[in-house]
């Protein structure tokens, strides 16, 4: 920001908050103040207070010789300035290439006039204003980034905090800096959470204090000065609350960054919001993340690598990992088949020639390739698959080798999937960042996803799937007439081709290809979908994954046969009945991002 704007900004915004404060001093700890006059911008109550704060910010900029983008928290967003007030929308604005910029207001003031009303009205004394300023951007949206100037003043102690982008953070003019606490059970915070949010739960049992004193604004500017040694909001904070404190924690060396610990970019509009955590250091918010996220993770000591044998892509490839983790140190333990097959291939005369063949057929592993040694006794190693017994493991291959692997397993081990294959919904990461991940994994660095799985029961057996369970005919175009029941109670009886019970895992596979719904693996439920059913406007439905599902044939002389995760199949005959819940033992996944899924989504089903 030019000098000159920064001087027009540093005045303006001195100007607004000696005017609100002086114009609402008589106003404090009255009644009337607190009369609702109607829904600010935002969606949320405005008092009489509130607008008399808010006129006076649009009164000052009015006057002003130039042009102002103006977000404010009752009014909206607003081009004010040479006299002119004009309701407009900022992201519209700068989202349109053919405008000419020098037409274009060159600030963006960002201002919640009063925050903490209801503490005004009830003169408790943790009240204030906050005002961000951001210069326009040329030919893109305006995000947090770009504010460069921020002020709040708490008017019940008088107490200013003022900071400038790159120069530092000041409260009353003196130099401020955050907590270098680092120990959560010595933990001061202050913060909103969610009803029932459990994480949050465990974090107030494990620290020290928390404190709600109702003022985003004031509360994470406390996180600057040390008052605070960490804040959160994990409703979500609107952006006008938060575009000033963000820059006054991070310009002293504070760390603020959203629930999953990472940089908060939003767009500058009164729509956006934004979960936020603030801390006075690293190492304090690195825990604090993990805890909100229940991100319960242990060193990893020992791993399994498990692989397709089927094709030297895969086999290769597991090599290079085999030996990363013995050279950083790793037990290791190498399912027998994949063990069996690395040791043939060493002895094999032809190994370099198979090694070349390789890197030409599949060149994105081609680079991890050079100059493997394989000098691993891998029999060694080796252990069947149900005796795994470790703290994770890989799986090369697809989903496909990952369902097979998983049901095989006898212990709840982490899985870590590594593509092979061709879309690999469950798997974690694509070859070209296997190495990477595994480094943060080996420190530490990941996250746990438990992911539900049906229990299928039928006459005496059981049987577990972690995708979906396939109900068809043996027969090619012949019908099957199903009987649906939810505890307890007959849901539908229709004839179709086949059904599909799917957990959310399964509803990106052949339950969405049944014209199923997407369904997030937060969710508790379990999807019914029909194949091709013979009955107008009969549609896929979702119950709790805490109801019984029964489905019996009801057609006598057919056939049909049921098949978990594409693995297992068996027969079901006229009146057999089986039985579907929610299984105990959870699949656990090992994420290195918590936002997985929907990045899964939108990288796969792009095209």
């Amino acid at each position: 920001m030019e000098e000159s704007y920064i001087k027009l900004a540093k005045k303006i915004s001195k100007e607004i908050i000696d005017k609100v404060e002086k114009e609402i001093s008589p106003h404090i700890g009255k009644s009337k103040s607190g009369e609702i006059i109607k829904n600010g911008a935002d969606g949320t109550p405005t008092s009489y207070i509130d607008i008399l704060a808010e006129n006076i910010v649009i009164d000052i900029l009015k006057k002003q010789n130039e042009s102002f983008f103006l977000i404010s928290e009752e009014i909206g967003e607003m081009k004010v300035g040479k006299g002119k007030v004009e309701t407009t929308n900022i992201y519209e604005i700068l989202s349109d290439k053919n405008l000419d910029y020098c037409e274009i207001p060159k600030l963006i003031f960002l201002v919640d006039p009063l925050d903490g009303t209801s503490n005004a009205i009830k003169e408790i004394p943790s009240y204030g204003i906050s005002i961000a300023v951001a210069k326009t951007p040329k030919d893109r949206v305006a995000t947090l980034d770009d504010v460069e100037l921020g002020f709040i003043k708490n008017y019940a102690n008088g107490n200013q905090f003022e900071a400038e982008k790159g120069k530092g953070a000041w409260l009353n003019g003196q130099t401020t800096k955050p907590s270098d606490e680092t120990k959560i059970s010595n933990l001061s915070f202050g913060g909103f959470t969610k009803s029932n949010t459990v994480e949050a739960s465990k974090l107030i049992d494990t620290a020290r204090r928390m404190r709600v004193l109702g003022s985003v604004v004031l509360e994470l500017s406390y996180v600057a000065s040390g008052k605070y040694d960490a804040f959160l909001d994990l409703r979500g904070s609107r952006i006008i609350d938060i575009a000033a404190s963000k820059l006054i924690v991070e310009e002293c060396g504070g760390i603020i960054t959203n629930k999953y610990g990472e940089t908060i970019k939003s767009k500058l509009s009164i729509h956006e919001r934004t979960m936020v955590v603030a801390s006075g250091n690293i190492d304090l918010h690195s825990q604090i993340i993990d805890i909100i996220n229940n991100n319960e993770t242990e060193i990893i000591g020992k791993i399994g690598i498990i692989s397709r044998v089927d094709d030297y892509k895969s086999i290769l490839f597991s090599t290079k990992i085999i030996e990363f983790l013995l050279n950083n140190g790793m037990d290791i333990v190498i399912e027998t088949s994949l063990a069996l097959k690395l040791q043939e291939l060493k002895n094999n005369p032809k190994i370099n020639y198979i090694i070349s063949k390789t890197k030409l057929e599949a060149p994105e592993i081609a680079e991890f390739l050079d100059e493997l040694k394989f000098n691993v006794n891998y029999k060694e190693y080796s252990c069947k698959i149900d005796k795994i017994d470790c703290d994770m493991a890989i799986i090369l291959g697809g989903d496909g080798t990952l369902l097979r692997t998983q049901s095989k397993m006898i212990k709840e081990i982490p899985i870590f999937g590594i593509n092979m294959g061709t879309v690999g919904f469950l798997t974690e990461i694509e070859v070209k960042n296997t190495f990477t991940a595994l480094k943060s994994i080996i420190k530490g660095k990941y996250y746990t996803e438990k992911r539900t799985q049906l229990r299928v029961s039928h006459e005496s057996q059981r049987y577990y799937a972690l995708n979906e369970v396939v109900i068809m005919t043996e027969q090619t175009a012949k019908m099957l007439h199903f009987e649906v029941e939810v505890d307890g109670e007959v849901v539908e009886k229709f004839r179709a081709d086949g059904l599909i019970i799917s957990t959310p895992s399964g509803s990106t596979a052949y339950s969405m290809s049944a014209g199923g719904p997407i369904l997030d693996p937060k969710v508790g439920g379990f999807i019914i979908i029909p194949i091709c059913p013979f009955k107008l406007g009969l549609r896929p439905f979702i119950v709790s994954d805490n109801s019984e599902i029964k489905i019996k044939l009801l057609k006598k002389g057919k056939k049909a046969i049921f098949v978990m995760d594409g693995q297992i199949n068996e027969e079901m005959r006229y009146l057999d009945e089986i039985k579907f819940e929610k299984a105990k033992k959870k699949v656990n996944f090992i994420r290195t991002s918590k936002k997985y899924f929907y990045k899964k989504i939108k990288d796969k089903l792009a095209g």
